[in-house]
């Protein structure tokens, strides 16, 4: 992991992944997507390289799945 990894907020996660904020929460209490960070209180992020990791692995899932049918 890198020093200067940003920090995503909830808005940005559901733009990149694309998910619901439910199913993103739904997939953390599953242990199948990245958790978040605590910054405050009331305050949490994701780190970028722990959502980009998760969504190169969908995409390899993706491709392997297709290339057995």
């Amino acid at each position: 992991m890198t020093n200067n990894n940003r920090i995503l907020k909830l808005p940005e996660v559901i733009q990149v992944t694309g998910l619901a904020r439910s199913t993103i929460y739904l997939r953390m209490k599953e242990k199948t997507f990245p958790t978040h960070i605590k910054l405050g209180e009331r305050s949490v992020g994701w780190l970028e390289e722990d959502v980009q990791d998760w969504i190169n692995q969908q995409i390899e899932a993706s491709r392997s799945s297709q290339s057995l049918t």
